[in-house]
């Protein structure tokens, strides 16, 4: 039976570090270096609105104040953008997230554009192809914080990553180098993904599909870690069949209280820095 990378009790720990740090930061240079984070949620989705509470909730149990603006399903995209500059404009906002997926007549990629770097909290516009950086994008430094949490040293071994999105599977495959991991990255192309999946001693997997992965995609004694978060029924499944795939994994991340709750605590560890580097 694996060994389950409880990411709900790593996050917590990393919110009493940033909760630390909060207060360290109002102590030396005053409340009003306090770190804050404004998130923007588009529309009535309900699992937006639900993910955007709990990061809001998140904020405030690290010490980060929070505010949320609601827009409505019409919004323009030239709304958004006229919001998004004037936020980048407000010298008191020291992070912005824009909540996704965006409606479809809103483009994520001149949205994600639009928010100035030095207030990215998502870490969407950091550099990838150095581990030199204070702001990282949230989902793959969770991954490496999990591993790193639960004596997982990538170091010499073939991880393999199941998707190459530019938030998650670029990203995180230029993690693994910087950390001399030998990486595999396949996608909607590659050929036989089993072949590669079943060689893996540490598979991450981020794909968007639920259950996309099987017990027969991986080797005995691999460390799976499921970045998926998919609804069937209304009820939240992985990327990854858990019960197929647990009985093999030496250790594997459950889905929920895996990566989600570390993606998250991550956006206060990047809120944190944002207000740092904006105090000195």
């Amino acid at each position: 039976m694996a060994v389950l990378i409880d990411g709900k009790a790593i996050a917590q720990k990393v919110k009493e570090e940033v909760a630390a740090g909060s207060e360290a930061l109002v102590r030396e240079y005053g409340e009003a270096a306090r770190p804050n984070m404004t998130l923007i949620v588009v529309g009535s989705d309900a699992v937006s609105r639900k993910l955007v509470s709990m990061k809001a909730a998140d904020c405030e149990a690290a010490g980060i104040i929070p505010t949320v603006i609601t827009l409505s399903e019409s919004t323009t995209e030239e709304k958004l953008l006229r919001l998004i500059e004037r936020l980048n404009e407000d010298e008191d906002v020291r992070a912005i997230l824009c909540q996704l997926p965006l409606p479809e007549h809103i483009s994520t990629k001149k949205v994600l554009a639009a928010i100035a770097p030095d207030k990215d909290v998502d870490g969407f516009s950091a550099r990838i192809d150095s581990d030199d950086y204070d702001v990282a994008a949230c989902t793959p430094a969770a991954v490496m914080r999990m591993l790193r949490e639960s004596g997982v040293d990538v170091a010499g071994k073939h991880c393999v990553v199941v998707g190459r999105s530019n938030i998650v599977g670029k990203p995180m495959a230029i993690q693994l180098l910087l950390n001399d991991a030998t990486v595999t990255v396949c996608h909607s192309k590659t050929r036989d993904i089993a072949e590669h999946t079943k060689r893996a001693d540490v598979l991450i997997v981020a794909v968007g599909r639920p259950r996309f992965v099987t017990g027969d995609m991986v080797k005995d004694g691999a460390v799976v870690i499921d970045v998926g978060m998919n609804y069937i029924d209304g009820r939240p499944v992985g990327d990854v069949a858990f019960d197929e795939v647990e009985p093999k994994a030496s250790m594997i991340t459950p889905v929920p209280g895996g990566v989600g709750p570390m993606t998250r605590a991550g956006l206060l560890v990047n809120a944190l820095t944002l207000a740092e580097r904006k105090a000195k």
